[in-house]
Order: structure tokens, then sequence, then C-alpha cells
């Protein structure tokens, strides 16, 4: 078994389209996680692990995100830019400022 050096999440969660803070599921996160994974697993690098998550909050700014050990956040569009940025901090450490979560 392969020891994880990267843990990323993503939030898939869904909420009633009434909640005034929206949810990720609406704004296609488990798309977007999809293709982030895809671009991981084609990397080659087997110490990574992309999955689901609950609720990780701020889903009013957009599909959420935190990559662990470094406990970077992010609110990533439905965006070819934003999913490449991301994977791109997820591969080579590179953060992707312009999608952190900000509080």
């Amino acid at each position: 078994m392969v020891k994880i050096q990267k843990h990323i999440f993503i939030c898939v969660n869904e909420r009633n389209s009434d909640n005034p803070k929206g949810c990720c599921s609406s704004k296609n996160s488990l798309e977007i996680m999809t293709k982030i994974k895809r671009i991981t697993k084609k990397s080659g690098i087997g110490d990574i692990r992309v999955n689901k998550s609950g609720c990780l909050g701020n889903c009013e700014k957009g599909v959420a995100c935190v990559i662990y050990p470094e406990g970077v956040w992010y609110t990533i569009p439905d965006d070819e830019k934003a999913i490449i940025e991301v994977s791109n901090h997820i591969l080579g450490g590179e953060i992707a400022s312009d999608y952190l979560m900000l509080e």
C-alpha cells in the first residue's frame, strides 16, 4: 500500500436550492473533483489522494477545497484555468493565489 503524502478534499455537498449559501454540488463540484483527480492520476504520482467531502464551509464563494498536509484552502470556480492552477499546486507545490479561500 502506498503511503499518501498529499490528500485533497473537494466539497460535493448538496443543499436545498432555496438556501442562501448555495452549495458546491450546484457549482459542478463533482466534475471539478473528477478533472483534478484525472490530472493527478495522469501525472503518475501515486501518493496523492483526491476525495469528495461534505461541507467545508464558504459555499457561497464557490467550490470549497482543502489540500493537506499544507492546510491550503481554495475556492475553485468551474473553469479550466482554475482547475489547472490548483492541480499545479497539488503536483508541484505552487500556490494558486487567485483561488485561495479568504475569510
